[in-house]
């Protein structure tokens, strides 16, 4: 038997003179048969240039031989035989595994080995395999049903791991903490929310509902079905929280369009000393991220280096994100250029900062570095377009979108054909726009043919701007933006019957025009205003520094633009209606709310119009101060009377 043990043909990849491959062998009586000098591991000697099917062939005659001694068998797997098939599958050799089952009676000796032989096939993503060896088992355990639920749910086809846990159930076994989290993960997968409440009811009847593990998963279904409410009940609900279910209810928030509240719960989580992980950390900064909350990516910022992470490249990545998409974009280079290791979503994150930010030229430095270092992917080629765009750069955009396509061998996504479409149209080629929607090789969105309709008000195309409009109103009907903008495009032009026809058609279909809104936060508060607003307890100071700073700037030169007001009213009421545009407001707050030459963060929810736009020039020169201002599009920061923009936006 120590013969057949030591003589067994293997890859030379498993084992060296000093690295055995299986564990110790704990047994005296065992180990002695494979002795060597005291050693308790045996070493597998290699078969250097043995085929794979010649080493199959090996290990079955070798098992064949053993049979005839039943001693010998025992050994064998108490050897750690089925260690020793872990580490040949582990290097893909399934091939080879394969012969073993059809070794008569071995494995109605040893059922175990069958279910680590499916364990592996499933870990090697033989999931056919996995399955056919599962049906030939007779007598099937809750470890065996768990193994191949796993690896469906893992891997797909997810409706296999559904379909197979309702037949576990019709076998007669039941679901344990392991078979629960798998099913779960496959109605994720799949969106199965009605599935996955039925899987919730059988948790409540088998008692597991309190168990960590299941309660992270069924916080995470609910969340991946969109129901953020029943995931909240569920966290609710579990008497220990450890820190993977405190994640899993962050990530139900930030995937749910709830970033408010994920930040609150990793407030609460920190009260409570729950000590955060990698994932905690990039989920609540990420949530910061996504509604530019500079004040709490700052606090999360410090909390993350007392906490240790001050290293951790994935964090950092983050708060890099973090800081550009809230208008800080050299703090987040500074974070960039700090980083250990720069992967591609470093880059990705740094390079689209600039781009929102209009800084297309150290977008485009910065995509240069990147490629003598790493391979871009489709989103570089986002960011870098979305720069080229913002900052009107036709020719360089078209250089990348051909660099794209033919070098990196990248097909082209909505995003990238949005972009183009964007920056052509800007031009005033609509019907090169137009050409490049038409031969696209993929369906084109709302996002493209809206970047199309904006070119069209730009440029007063009144006929393409009809045809954009159509293709919208079949793909969101009930977006007011788009009539919005194409009645714009008729009040531009004169037609006046056609403003009529858009303002009866969203009355029929009871659609409202977005309201403008702009807000700024300080002292940590909040303060929103809306167009004309009077609410604000300080109205009366607003007012006077509004008053004060028109006068300044008329003295400097500004002329009111009433051309975009398409309300009919006389010219001195549209000026008024301008200067008490929401972006004003908020201005005016900021600068009677903060101390002098002190930045200002405004942010609104809707495109700045032209006249503010240049209203905002004025301010910042007048004040001196930096102003900058994050619209519905992308950031613009107002300094000395000029914006990073260039007037092109």
């Amino acid at each position: 038997m120590a013969n057949l043990i030591c003589n067994l043909p293997f890859s030379p990849l498993l084992a060296s003179k000093n690295r055995p491959f299986c564990s110790p062998i704990r047994n005296p009586s065992v180990s002695a048969i494979g002795g060597k000098q005291g050693r308790v591991a045996f070493i597998a000697k290699s078969t250097r240039g043995s085929s794979e099917s010649s080493t199959s062939l090996n290990i079955v005659e070798y098992v064949q031989n053993a049979l005839d001694k039943p001693e010998d068998l025992i050994a064998l797997f108490g050897l750690g035989f089925a260690s020793v098939v872990t580490f040949w599958a582990s290097l893909s050799l399934v091939t080879a595994i394969d012969k073993l089952p059809v070794v008569p009676g071995f494995f109605e000796l040893i059922g175990i080995l069958f279910s680590t032989l499916v364990d592996l096939y499933c870990s090697c993503n033989y999931l056919s395999n996995a399955h056919q060896l599962f049906d030939k088992i007779p007598k099937r355990n809750v470890f065996l049903w768990n193994v191949l639920i796993r690896g469906y749910a893992w891997n797909g086809p997810y409706n296999a791991a559904i379909s197979l846990y309702y037949q576990m159930i019709d076998y007669g076994v039941v679901p344990d903490n392991f078979t629960f989290p798998f099913v779960l993960k496959a109605c994720s997968n799949l969106s199965a929310i009605v599935v996955g409440r039925d899987v919730h009811d059988h948790v409540v009847r088998t008692g597991w509902e309190t168990d960590v593990f299941v309660g992270a998963a069924l916080i995470d279904m609910y969340a991946k079905c969109g129901d953020v409410g029943c995931a909240r009940q569920m966290f609710d609900k579990m008497l220990e929280r450890d820190v993977v279910l405190w994640n899993s209810m962050l990530a139900a928030y930030a995937q749910n369009a709830c970033p408010e509240d994920c930040l609150v719960l990793c407030g609460e989580m920190a009260s409570r000393e729950v000590r955060p992980t990698v994932a905690t950390l990039v989920t609540a900064i990420s949530s910061a991220a996504d509604i530019a909350a500079l004040p709490q990516g700052r606090e999360l910022h410090g909390y993350s280096w007392r906490q240790g992470f001050v290293f951790q490249d994935k964090v950092k990545t983050a708060l890099v994100d973090m800081y550009a998409k809230s208008g800080s974009v050299k703090v987040a280079r500074i974070l960039f250029d700090m980083l250990i290791e720069k992967r591609v979503v470093s880059w990705n994150a740094m390079i689209t900062g600039y781009a929102m930010h209009g800084y297309a030229m150290e977008a485009l430095d910065l995509f240069k570095k990147m490629t003598r270092e790493t391979h871009p992917d489709h989103i570089t080629f986002v960011g870098v377009l979305s720069a080229c765009n913002h900052g009107g750069l036709l020719n360089k955009g078209k250089e990348l979108f051909n660099l794209m396509i033919h070098e990196y061998k990248i097909t082209p996504t909505v995003q990238h054909y949005s972009s183009m479409v964007d920056l052509i149209g800007h031009y005033g080629r609509l019907e090169e726009a137009y050409d490049m929607i038409n031969n696209m090789t993929i369906t084109p969105d709302s996002g493209i043919w809206g970047a199309l309709l904006n070119s069209c008000k730009i440029h007063g195309d009144v006929d393409l701007g009809e045809l954009a409009l159509e293709k919208l109103i079949e793909l969101e009907p009930d977006e007011a933006g788009n009539y919005v903008i194409m009645s714009n495009i008729y009040a531009q032009a004169g037609k006046w019957e056609g403003v009529a026809k858009i303002r009866e058609l969203m009355t029929n279909k009871k659609l409202k025009k977005d309201v403008a809104c702009s807000w700024i936060e300080v002292n940590n508060k909040v303060h929103a205003f809306l167009s004309g607003d009077t609410s604000h307890p300080m109205c009366d100071e607003i007012d006077d520094e509004l008053k004060r700073i028109e006068k300044l700037m008329n003295e400097a030169g500004y002329v009111p633009n009433v051309a975009p007001v398409f309300h009919d009213v006389d010219d001195d009421e549209k000026k008024k209606m301008i200067c008490r545009h929401s972006e004003r407001l908020a201005i005016a707050f900021g600068l009677i709310s903060t101390p002098p030459k002190s930045k200002l963060l405004i942010t609104k929810n809707l495109r700045v119009c032209e006249d503010c736009h240049v209203a905002i020039k004025f301010i910042s020169k007048i004040t001196e101060r930096e102003i900058v201002f994050r619209d519905v599009n992308r950031y613009h920061h107002f300094k000395d009377g000029l914006c990073s923009c260039g007037d092109y936006w």
